[in-house]
C-alpha cells in the first residue's frame, strides 16, 4: 500500500476560520466578550506549522457485520452500514500538529481561559482539516472514526501500523489509544465508484 502525505495551506484550503464554532467548542457564545479573545489567540497561533494528513486508498469488502481491509478485518455493523455500496475506502490520519498542544499547555496555569480557547481553536481546525481533505475525493461518504458507534477504538492501532503515522506526520498512539498531538483524527471514508 502506498501511503501519501498531504500538507494543507493555511492561506488556501484552511483560510476560513469559524469563530462561532471555536466559541461553541469552548462552551461559549460568540459575542463581544469572547470574540476579541479568540482573535488574540488566533493571532498567536498563526505561526504554527501547516496541518498534515497521511492516507492510503484501499479496496474493501463489506458484509452486514464486518469490513475487510487488506491489512485487517474489523467487526462493526455501523462501519459496514457507512461503507455500504463502496468497493474502496480512504484510511487516513490528520493532525494540526504539536503547536496547539504547546499553547494549550503554556496557558494552562497562567490563563485557563486562553488555554480553553486554544482547545477550541484546535478542535475547529482539526474538523476543518478533515472536511477539506474529504472534499478532495469524488463520491466520498461521511468519515467514520474508531471509537464511534460500534467500531472498536482498538482498530486505531491497525490504522497507525499501516499508515506509519509517527514516521509520516509525527502522530503517535499511546497504550491507552490516545493520540499525540491531541488535535489529531484517524478515520475511514468510503468512496463510491
Amino acid at each position: 500500500m502506498i501511503v501519501t502525505v498531504k500538507n494543507f495551506d493555511l492561506d488556501g484550503e484552511l483560510k476560513t476560520i469559524n469563530k462561532s464554532e471555536i466559541a461553541r467548542y469552548c462552551g461559549a457564545v460568540a459575542n463581544d466578550e469572547i470574540l476579541p479573545l479568540i482573535e488574540q489567540c488566533l493571532a498567536e497561533s498563526r505561526d504554527i506549522p501547516a496541518p498534515r494528513v497521511c492516507f492510503c486508498e484501499v479496496p474493501v469488502s463489506v458484509s452486514e457485520t464486518a469490513v475487510k481491509f487488506p491489512f485487517a478485518t474489523v467487526k462493526s455493523k455501523d462501519l459496514a452500514k457507512n461503507l455500504g455500496g463502496c468497493k474502496r475506502a480512504v484510511v487516513f490520519c490528520a493532525t494540526v500538529g504539536l503547536g496547539i498542544d504547546r499553547l494549550i499547555t503554556k496557558y494552562g496555569t497562567v490563563s485557563p481561559v486562553k488555554s480553553l480557547i486554544f482547545e477550541g481553536i484546535g478542535a475547529e481546525r482539526i474538523e476543518a482539516l478533515c472536511d477539506a481533505f474529504c472534499r478532495g475525493f469524488k463520491g466520498a461518504r461521511p468519515r467514520f472514526s474508531p471509537g464511534y458507534g460500534d467500531l472498536d477504538i482498538g482498530f486505531q492501532s491497525a490504522i497507525f501500523k499501516v499508515l506509519q503515522c509517527d514516521k509520516k506526520i509525527g502522530v503517535t498512539l499511546n497504550e491507552s489509544l490516545l493520540m499525540s498531538p491531541s488535535k489529531s483524527v484517524t478515520a475511514i471514508m468510503g468512496v463510491k465508484e
